[in-house]
């Protein structure tokens, strides 16, 4: 074999491996659900509020040294922070409120731009609160293979902001 069959192979297999991720699903849906023994109207005043999100914000139970850099008005639309910390940098701007549930656009920067949100349903038990988040992980290959493992890695963050909300509420 000559070193140039060596390369065309090598190059082939990268190619195929490349095309391959392209099978992965490009969009991702994370979701997390708990019950709280509280009412909508209190859960979406948290969500709807910069200082609100942060007493549950489940960042800053993993990383005490998180900067967060309010903008905008302190609840409603267009109210936001940007943050810095272990986890990654960027920004969350509340972008949607409805009585049942609050948006944010999240940006990351070069590592997307995922939409969150907060949704709330009355129940017996008090309120049904899901935390869900959509992303278009696009055409990078290295981001589809991430893809893979956010719903584990989102959603125990999730887990942990959906508990914090209870204590906080």
């Amino acid at each position: 074999m000559t070193l140039w069959t060596l390369l065309l192979g090598g190059l082939g297999v990268v190619a195929i491996a490349a095309a391959a991720t392209m099978l992965l699903p490009r969009h991702i849906h994370i979701e997390r659900q708990s019950t709280l023994a509280t009412t909508p109207d209190a859960v979406l005043a948290f969500a709807a509020s910069t200082q609100g999100y942060q007493a549950f914000n489940p960042y800053k139970s993993v990383d005490p040294n998180l900067s967060i850099t309010p903008f905008g008005p302190t609840n409603g639309i267009g109210a936001g922070f940007h943050f810095d910390g272990k986890d990654g940098k960027g920004s969350q701007t509340i972008t949607e409120i409805s009585p049942s549930h609050v948006r944010y656009d999240i940006d990351l920067g070069a590592m997307g731009q995922p939409v969150q949100s907060i949704h709330t349903t009355p129940t017996n038990d008090g309120t049904r609160v899901t935390w869900r988040m959509d992303m278009d992980l696009g055409f990078n290959p290295v981001s589809r293979v991430f893809g893979l493992f956010l719903d584990k890695m989102v959603g125990q963050t999730f887990d942990q902001g959906l508990a914090n909300l209870a204590a906080a509420t």
